[in-house]
């Protein structure tokens, strides 16, 4: 049997733009002999898939040396894996082909896949259980093992069948499990305490984006909570989008990156203390807050300087260039002490790096009981936040992504493609090998 298949890729950063648009991917039309499947083998259907900022930043950092996004799945064809890559996407899917002996077709799966109809991936022989099974990829570093595993629904604790469950767990489970995890981070390792006068304020830059608001959220349940008093939550976005945060209602103010300064929140105050977590990896905007918050006798004190993603690198950067990483070992101090200090060295925050530490520290049923109750809070919660948006067909996910690669994409959207033409049924395709 063959299948036939199309595959969005994206240009490589380093490519000269001569020789290809960094923002005009391309459909590649493929085919998969299902005869030639080696065994531990599955070819998935990918149905559905979630898109957002994350993804644009996964393009961009494609061939960083530390993130390596464009690892995880091969270019459909020889030719293009010198020019293009596979920008990774969270999405649903169905197994339609099996020759692993404990995968069944018929599987609905989650996981870290690829833009495409078909995607064959290996299975280890042994790597698997009841929740999951795993894609050996032994050229990554081994906390990329979160990225490898591909969930199976059917035993997945958080997992609700149906169309708006299947779409929100894929916009928002990638992005709320990095900001549930270092808001972890902040409050297990005391960074909440940072004042002697007891007031703290937490500045977000992209506060728009998920990543960002969802950190947003996790921090008002401990003050709703009463766990974290005198705790403000301030966020830093651009104009445009200044409605769609404060309508959020997770930040207890918002500002425009060009005015925040002359706000009266960022003036006096100067027993203040701050933590200062940046999503958007802006160096100018960066360079803005830190000039701003140099004086001792103007406003208050930078204390933790955390960076926690890169919202606004756009699919052309060159992340070699523009992005340098730094790998975190957690074990310096919750915040800085030194008041001379007013803008304290950068810490990166990488999400399988810190889930590592407290795999030691806490028994894993506890992590999973932790973080049920945090899914169960959020899909109670996020149902209003934005607007859900699919597009079906390879042609138009490829002008939509053109359309956001060059106009950018509004917070208030939650995109959900697939490269189907049409919604079409979970349904085998062909029986086991």
């Amino acid at each position: 049997m063959i299948l036939e298949n199309f595959t969005l890729c994206s240009p490589r950063p380093s490519v000269n733009p001569k020789e290809t648009d960094p923002k005009s991917p391309i459909v590649v039309r493929s085919t998969i002999d299902v005869a030639t499947i080696p065994e531990n083998h599955v070819i998935i259907k990918v149905d559905r898939f979630g898109f957002s900022a994350n993804n644009v930043t996964y393009q961009a950092l494609g061939e960083h040396p530390h993130f390596r996004y464009f690892d995880f799945h091969p270019a459909p064809t020889s030719e293009l894996v010198r020019t293009h890559g596979l920008i990774p996407v969270w999405g649903f899917g169905t197994v339609v082909t099996s020759t692993h002996s404990k995968i069944q077709v018929g599987e609905r799966v989650y996981g870290y896949l690829a833009p495409t109809r078909y995607l064959v991936v290996p299975v280890s022989k042994t790597d698997l259980n009841k929740h999951a099974f795993y894609v050996p990829r032994p050229h990554l570093p081994e906390d990329r093992r979160p990225y490898n595993q591909i969930l199976r629904c059917n035993a997945d604790p958080q997992y609700t069948p149906g169309d708006e469950p299947e779409d929100l767990t894929m916009l928002y489970r990638p992005l709320f499990w990095t900001s549930y995890w270092c808001e972890d981070w902040l409050h297990s390792t005391g960074s909440y305490k940072a004042s002697d006068s007891g007031k703290l304020s937490i500045l977000i830059s992209s506060a728009s984006s998920k990543t960002a608001f969802s950190l947003a959220y996790l921090v008002q349940k401990r003050i709703r909570a009463e766990e974290l008093p005198n705790v403000t939550v301030v966020g830093l976005t651009s104009k445009r989008n200044i409605g769609f945060t404060q309508r959020l209602g997770l930040y207890n103010g918002v500002y425009e990156y060009d005015t925040f300064v002359k706000a009266p929140a960022f003036q006096g105050d100067i027993n203040r203390r701050w933590l200062y977590i940046d999503v958007a990896g802006n160096a100018d905007l960066n360079e803005r807050v830190k000039t701003h918050f140099a004086s001792p006798t103007s406003v208050g004190r930078i204390v933790k300087n955390v960076s926690l993603g890169a919202t606004n690198l756009a699919p052309s950067a060159s992340a070699n260039d523009e992005m340098s990483w730094s790998h975190n070992a957690f074990n310096a101090s919750a915040v800085v002490e030194d008041p001379t200090i007013r803008w304290p060295a950068v810490e990166h925050f990488f999400m399988p790096e810190w889930l590592n530490v407290r795999k030691n520290q806490l028994p894993i049923l506890e992590i999973f009981r932790r973080q049920a109750v945090a899914w169960s809070d959020l899909m109670r919660d996020c149902r209003t936040w934005v607007q859900l948006e699919r597009v079906y067909g390879a042609e138009k996910v490829r002008d939509d992504y053109i359309r956001i690669a060059k106009g950018g994409l509004g917070p208030d959207k939650g995109l959900i493609w697939s490269l189907w033409d049409v919604e079409l049924p979970s349904k085998p395709l062909t029986s086991r090998l």
